[in-house]
């Protein structure tokens, strides 16, 4: 690659010391840029963290996050630099050479050229999807250990992890294993224990360090474990995986979007014959009823309902505030007598699945009514597979199984449907991947015609909601005792025939239950 001699260097950074303005000679290797100064002193640049912004037709702001001499010894700082140079050809050139140079690429072309204000910036699939404030918060949380802990103490989590794994050496013994978003290194000394050649614990977070730690501090195994830190969608690994362990799941099986990374890695680490645990997972369905919850939920609109509220009237914004509220999935253990309908699922194969698959999942649904009631939305959870050699296990985050850290999740409908035994109701699931890291959620629930003729007819209710699966509402309490709504038909005995069902069901919710907060309700 060309080298850009008498390029004219201003030293603006807040830590820089000496020299504040001289002329180098620019060269390029693969993956670093060299400036070479008169006085043969020698500094090299990591691309890979360097950003690159067009000032005018000639000159140039060079960031980078670490700078190292050629003949000293010193530690990285970030400098910023700017550079000017004779024409606008040379310097279009240099941005083209900074983005070839950075991938490896060391005959560039006068391609790239940059419009005033534009950065170059190295990205990776995962910056490009997702916004950098949200992957910094992402990766700060799973480094505390405040949190690790969390999950280390979901017994049923860990417990099903570990019993997977020794439960089928035979797919563990002598074979290498990677360890995605590996966090304290748990699994992948359950891997170790089961006899692993090699386990590749790879974590983006600072977690990293403490993992390095723990798995020092387990002697018998650590020679066996190498921990990774990075993102796999950026790092490399020396060999191929036989075994790909992880546990990719957020709430609703898909919340912060790690599956997404888990299949990233299968493309890139695993062999052809490997195997992943888990291998599928499955999201679960069911419309629900329970009145308190809604009323809970509706009750918290009430404070902008105040007409002097120190001289102000808040009421204009009541009906924001009331979808506002509606907009929340509801995180909670819920009584599985609630739901008014056996489930449906949804499965995803982490094994053959595309990743694009996961930027939208569109899941229709059906179901008929067992009992008559108002329907306030629909419930979900999910489970996942691990489908060993020896033996199969299921982690469940159903209803009524012992409880997950996470716990079950609620789409709440502002508007209630109502339904009869043996009534037909559909709709659609639609989950869209956004760059927070997570999904927005359109829910459609839809109570068709019942009774004689009703093959004739069509739809009586429709119920919409949009709501954000990054802001949920952590309700987490305990399953409460279960109580029958004072409308909703017992299901004692079997319908023999659609002329046994009651004709009537409350046309609205009591006004005197939305003035007052029900003891089974209490969020803890």
């Amino acid at each position: 690659m060309a080298e850009f001699a008498g390029v004219s260097v201003s030293d603006i950074s807040a830590s820089a010391s000496g020299q504040q303005h001289f002329v180098a000679a620019a060269c390029f290797d693969p993956g670093q840029l060299r400036l070479r100064l008169p006085d043969s002193v020698e500094i090299r640049f990591d691309l890979k963290t360097a950003q690159v912004l067009r000032l005018s037709a000639v000159a140039l702001l060079f960031v980078t996050g670490e700078s190292k001499s050629g003949n000293e010894d010193k530690n990285s700082f970030s400098r910023a630099l700017k550079f000017e140079f004779g024409t606008e050809n040379e310097s279009r050139d240099f941005c083209s050479a900074v983005e070839k140079c950075r991938h490896g690429k060391i005959n560039g072309t006068s391609e790239g050229s940059l419009e005033n204000g534009t950065v170059i910036v190295h990205k990776s699939k995962f910056d490009d999807k997702i916004e950098p404030t949200s992957a910094k918060m992402y990766f700060h949380y799973y480094g505390q250990l405040l949190h690790q802990q969390n999950m280390l103490q979901d017994y049923v989590r860990t417990g099903t992890y570990y019993a997977a794994v020794v439960e089928n050496r035979i797919d563990f013994n002598g074979r290498v294993v990677v360890d995605v978003g590996a966090g304290s290194g748990i699994l992948s000394l359950f891997a170790a224990q089961a006899g692993a050649k090699h386990v590749y614990a790879v974590e983006a977070s600072e977690m990293a360090e403490y993992a390095r730690k723990l798995i020092d501090g387990n002697p018998s195994l650590r020679e066996r474990i190498t921990v990774v830190k990075g993102k796999v969608e950026e790092i490399d690994l020396p060999e191929k995986a036989d075994i790909l362990i992880s546990e990719p799941m957020g709430t609703l099986l898909v919340n912060e979007r790690m599956l997404e990374s888990y299949v990233i890695a299968r493309d890139r680490f695993l062999a052809s014959n490997g195997k992943m645990f888990p291998s599928i997972g499955r999201i679960h369905m069911a419309p629900f009823s329970d009145e308190y919850l809604y009323v809970e939920i509706a009750n918290k609109a009430l404070f902008w309902q105040q007409q002097n509220y120190y001289g102000v009237n808040l009421t204009s914004l009541y009906g924001s505030a009331f979808q506002g509220y509606f907009s929340q999935p509801v995180v909670d253990a819920f009584d599985p007598r609630l739901l008014v309908s056996p489930p449906t699922f949804h499965t995803l194969n982490f094994t053959n699945m595309k990743e694009e698959e996961l930027y939208e999942i569109d899941i229709p649904l059906n179901y008929t009514a067992t009992v008559g009631t108002r329907v306030h939305g629909l419930a979900c959870w999910f489970d996942v597979l691990f489908d060993g050699s020896s033996v199969q296990r299921w982690l469940s985050t159903a209803p009524g199984s012992p409880t997950t850290h996470w716990y079950q999740l609620r789409c709440v409908l502002s508007q209630p449907l109502y339904v009869m035994a043996g009534q037909e109701i559909t709709g659609r699931l639609l989950l869209v991947a956004h760059s927070a890291q997570s999904y927005t959620i359109y829910l459609t629930m839809s109570v068709k015609m019942w009774g004689p003729g009703a093959e004739q007819g069509g739809i009586l209710q429709t119920s919409t909601g949009k709501l954000d699966l990054k802001e949920p509402y952590y309700r987490l309490s305990q399953p409460q005792p279960y109580a029958w709504a004072q409308d909703q038909q017992q299901p004692q005995q079997q319908i023999s025939s659609l002329q046994d069902l009651s004709p009537q069901i409350q046309d609205a919710v009591d006004p005197a239950l939305m003035q007052q907060s029900s003891p089974n309700s209490t969020a803890l």
